[in-house]
């Protein structure tokens, strides 16, 4: 029966709790990235729909009002409306844009904060053996 030259190999073993830990940690790292990208998406999309929801309120509401239109002192106090609807739209959606601009800002920090973890992680892995060795000797 011939023995496998990897079980019971001190280096071998070693090798491998890195490894393993090192995919663990990449594992974890990820989740996280993924986790913070999906939330800046969710209020990315929730700022979005509302200021969607309330341009269409008041377009909607406008052109309603604009049926009811019969005569010319009423097309003249309806532009001045279609103006101010405008607006609110405009303002609504430049809103959401400093919003969007916002939790993307935020996400972004939250995904460096990730990547410098992981570098110091992976500078004291790096580091820890040569202190230890040292340490030793």
């Amino acid at each position: 029966m011939t023995r496998n030259r990897r079980e019971g190999n001190p280096m071998i073993e070693t090798w491998q709790k890195q490894a393993f830990a090192f995919g663990k940690q990449f594992a974890d790292t990820a989740f996280k990235a993924q986790n913070a990208v999906l939330k800046g998406f969710e209020q990315i999309s929730d700022a979005q729909l509302k200021a969607l929801q309330a341009q269409t309120e008041a377009t909607a509401a406008f052109v309603a009002e604009s049926a009811d239109v019969r005569d010319a002192d009423a097309a003249r106090a309806l532009w001045n409306k279609g103006l101010d609807v405008a607006r609110a739209n405009a303002e609504q959606g430049y809103v959401a844009g400093q919003q969007v601009v916002a939790v993307v800002l935020k996400t972004a920090d939250a995904l460096g904060e990730l990547a410098r973890a992981q570098l110091k992680a992976a500078n004291e892995a790096f580091t820890a053996p040569a202190a230890a060795k040292k340490a030793a000797h």
